[in-house]
């Protein structure tokens, strides 16, 4: 399918991607029309160049250094470099025909004729849009007025958020496309609108759209509010315009009456002087995007409505009002449109919109299918999810026979940062396939890394026979089912950590492994670490039980980052995993008990369940405390392992530093981290290759996960957990 894509900072490209994976409480759509919103997708375009936009957001030099000082120079230019030629995906509201829709979605059918919006749904011929953020759309509105339901709900919502009764006074600063849509629904809402802008174009059309009074953003407003209303002010001022001062604010605080309300859509500078804000008793109010629901994971993603008795108005009834009222006629919409171009055409669209002497209001693309308004003449594309690379770097021309042909699943930063640079620099390899649930993702990667074809649909390389092994750095519920599905197919399978996250799934995997006859690891790259493997080896000389102590800070899982989540494991079997083997291969010894304590639980951020203190008992006789947190400062190292044993000290901290004290301390240090990826990679493409199990196994897999559920365990019933891999292994083999 055909996508807008902005290809580095500022060139806007229409490429050929996989059409978009279906997924629970999703429908796909096929657009009719789509609207390019102006303001925000401007904003994420930087027409000026790198060093204007580095200028005006210096986070990003923040955002460099971190990456520095994480992965070196090498990586971190590699990854500069490639940001000029990486895809972002552009657009968010739309309107279309249901095409295909998952069986959690009750209320939707194939063929319905639907609104639809969200972040990173796009401008493409099939869009994946979760149900709650799809509207179904009035017989009688056409496609074209239908695709501004999400800009229309972002209005509609600032005017419920101001509270505009009968007779208010409302100013709307900023008239752009937002801005128009306000001013005539707080006319709607009884409101008396004075529109401000310092376009005479844009004061017009909100003239003409029914604004009672018009002025320019200068004095000549704050004259006719005083007029207007005896000199008392307005009741409320809704800021719709984007501006990095705090010009607007400033004004809306000299119009608004005593009392009165400020209500924040624009994107402005907030910066209100305290005295005149004291003496005016001003209420500021932010206008959060469509309505309720927004930014609420399980809104949007999962489909969990909010009841209608305790939250009238979320984002989906927003949607479905704003298109109820445009259907009636009491709205005006088209126009609102300035440009129209054919999909193909974007680029055009983009200059027209970047275009300063422009100054568009609403420009819409339109697809193949516009044509097909009446419900009965509703033709459905097929969806290809499968995208041939052109001009791959290590194609097929370029593969021998005894070459390892490689997929990758799961087109994220570690993919990146860590096993895609690996696999390319291991002689033999080639990269085959990337499979990634964002088509524009995946054909990104595909390009950058020089595979032969991207793809949606995971099948596509399950039943690819040419293709040998599959590297899953997909989501951490995934790895189990999809690791599974790759052992069956006949894959060698490099899953992330954790290889799963529960003990049933550990169980399958280890029992799948067994009977395919395929080899399976799992990232444990600290094992290939240079640091910890020196630290093994002046370990091993150790004549008795030792005692280790990890510490761990991982500030960055939290809050509404998916890993946080205590329900698919959170940090604690997401990476906590990674300890606890580490652990059991410094001793080379079972852990046969652990005793926990976790922060208290049931509360959102900080996550109890991420932040724990467990002592292990181990065969052999050594104990291991493991701290670890999710709420301390970025700032400060992120692990630090410490092992004592009969006259042997060994302390490592970040990958960077490595202490040994034995007869006498030495001491290294390393400027930059080294973590072993390519290393671990590496073994395992030769266990391939000789037919031998890899250094990591799925045992190692199984017991690292299960060492943290008896963690969790642990730490909520308040009493020592037995850690026994016998439940997951035959006896002989545990």
């Amino acid at each position: 399918m055909k996508q807008v894509l902005r290809q580095g900072i500022k060139e806007i490209i229409v490429d050929e991607v996989p059409a978009p994976e279906l997924v629970s409480h999703h429908v796909v759509i096929q657009p009719h029309y789509s609207l390019i919103s102006s303001g925000t997708e401007s904003a994420s375009i930087h027409s000026e160049g790198a060093i204007k936009t580095v200028a005006e957001h210096p986070e990003h030099l923040a955002k460099i250094w971190k990456a520095f000082n994480e992965h070196g120079p090498v990586k971190t230019v590699a990854e500069l470099r490639a940001k000029f030629k990486e895809y972002g995906v552009l657009g968010y509201a739309g309107a279309g025909i249901v095409i295909e829709k998952h069986p959690t979605v009750k209320d939707l059918e194939i063929g319905d004729r639907v609104a639809y919006g969200g972040e990173g749904t796009g401008h493409a011929e099939a869009i994946l849009a979760a149900r709650n953020y799809v509207a179904r759309m009035p017989d009688s509105l056409p496609f074209r007025s239908a695709c501004f339901a999400t800009l229309g709900s972002i209005a509609l919502n600032a005017v419920r958020t101001a509270e505009v009764e009968i007779g208010d006074v409302v100013v709307v600063e900023g008239l752009g496309l937002v801005g128009q849509l306000v001013s005539q629904f707080v006319r709607l809402q009884g409101g008396v609108v004075v529109g401000t802008d310092f376009s005479d174009d844009r004061l017009q059309m909100a003239r003409r759209l029914g604004a009672d009074h018009v002025a320019k953003a200068d004095s000549s407003a704050a004259h006719v509010v005083g007029a207007l209303t005896n000199g008392r002010g307005a009741d409320c001022v809704i800021i719709a315009a984007a501006s990095k001062s705090a010009a607007p604010a400033q004004q809306a605080l000299n119009l608004v009456r005593d009392r009165g309300r400020i209500v924040i859509l624009g994107v402005v500078d907030v910066s209100f002087p305290w005295e005149q804000m004291y003496l005016k008793e001003i209420r500021v109010l932010m206008s959060r995007a469509y309505g309720a629901g927004c930014y609420d994971a399980a809104y949007e993603k999962q489909g969990r409505d909010y009841p209608i008795a305790h939250v009238r108005w979320t984002a989906n009834r927003n949607m479905e009002e704003f298109l109820r009222v445009a259907a009636s006629g009491d709205l005006q919409i088209q126009p609102l449109i300035s440009h129209e171009f054919a999909l193909e055409d974007a680029p055009k669209a983009y200059e027209t919109v970047m275009n300063p002497g422009e100054r568009p209001l609403a420009v819409v693309l339109r697809y193949p299918h516009a044509a097909a308004e009446n419900p009965g003449d509703r033709q459905v594309s097929k969806l290809v999810r499968k995208v041939e690379t052109p001009h791959n770097t290590r194609g097929s021309s370029n593969t021998r026979a005894s070459d390892l042909n490689v997929a990758l699943v799961g087109a994220g930063n570690l993919a990146r940062w860590a096993h895609l640079p690996a696999l390319k620099k291991i002689t033999g390899v080639n990269l085959k396939a990337i499979y990634s649930k964002s088509g524009a993702r995946g054909k990104n990667y595909a390009l950058r890394f020089g595979a032969a074809f991207c793809t949606t649909e995971y099948d596509e390389i399950l039943n690819d026979p040419s293709i040998h092994m599959i590297v899953i750095v997909s989501r951490n519920a995934e790895h189990c089912p999809q690791a599974l599905a790759a052992l069956r197919a006949g894959k060698h399978v490099f899953v992330e950590k954790p290889m799963a996250i529960t003990e049933a799934e550990c169980r399958l995997l280890v029992q799948e492994a067994t009977k395919s006859g395929r080899q399976i690891t799992v990232g444990f790259n600290r094992r290939f670490a240079p640091f910890y493997t020196e630290f093994k080896k002046h370990f091993a000389r150790r004549s008795g039980p030792a005692v280790i102590n990890c510490r761990v800070n991982s500030p960055g899982i939290s809050g509404a980052y998916w890993m946080a989540d205590p329900s698919i494991g959170g940090a604690l079997v997401g990476e906590g995993c990674h300890f606890v083997d580490l652990m059991y291969w410094l001793l080379e010894s079972e852990p046969i008990s652990v005793s926990a304590y976790s922060l208290p639980k049931g509360k959102q951020d900080p996550v109890g369940e991420n932040n724990i203190v467990a002592s292990f008992v181990f065969e052999d006789g050594s104990i291991a405390n493991l701290n670890y947190s999710t709420i301390g400062k970025m700032s400060v190292g992120g692990e630090r392992l410490e092992a004592f044993a009969p006259g042997i000290t060994v302390m490592t901290e970040n990958f960077k530093r490595l202490e040994i004290g034995a007869e006498t301390t030495t001491a290294r240090s390393s400027w930059f981290p080294k973590k072993g990826y390519l290393a671990q990679m590496q073994d395992f493409v030769d266990a391939i290759r000789r037919g031998e199990a890899p250094a990591v196994t799925a045992k190692d897999g199984a017991r690292a996960t299960l060492g943290c559920l008896k963690i969790s365990e642990s730490a909520s019933t308040g009493r020592p957990c037995a850690i026994d891999l016998g439940s997951i292994f035959p006896e002989s083999e545990s």
